[in-house]
């Protein structure tokens, strides 16, 4: 049972998706970074508020010993006050778009490189199938005296 494992592990496709999923993780991370330090502000600066996680409504009160600001939903969310944060939601969302065009933009551009690829090899295969002419000097010589003949009356 090991050694199959051990044949599974090492199997090409097998460790190209762990790759993939390590890549993944650190793109992901690139594009939280994006999406919260540029984006969202540039989104919160249209909607008149420059930190767009802080969205939310609140569903409950707060509890009689909270001091922290009221617009402050991880103070809030921490003091156990029930709310819905779709602030978070929406940066989580636009997360994902990023993260589906950039992924969209990436198999476009290898299945383009794949299909030019195979168009390639399909004209390298018809040029191989039409049989080429012998290029033999004496043959050359032949001809040229043939076009002289049928030039003469």
């Amino acid at each position: 049972m090991f050694g199959e494992f051990r044949k599974f592990i090492a199997r090409g496709n097998v460790l190209d998706l762990a790759v993939g999923v390590i890549i993944g993780a650190a793109f992901g991370k690139i594009t939280t970074s994006l999406t919260e330090s540029i984006i969202m502000p540039l989104i919160g600066a249209v909607f008149g508020s420059v930190d767009f996680s802080n969205k939310f409504i609140m569903l409950g009160s707060v509890p009689a010993g909270y001091d922290g600001a009221l617009d402050n939903y991880a103070a809030l969310k921490e003091a156990g006050v029930p709310m819905i944060g779709y602030g978070d939601l929406i940066t989580q969302m636009l997360n994902f778009l990023i993260i589906a065009f950039a992924l969209f933009l990436l198999v476009r551009g290898v299945n383009r490189m794949i299909d030019a690829m195979e168009e390639e090899k399909k004209a390298a295969e018809a040029t191989a199938d039409t049989p080429s002419v012998p290029t033999d000097p004496h043959l050359d010589t032949l001809k040229e005296i043939l076009t002289e003949l049928k030039k003469r009356p």
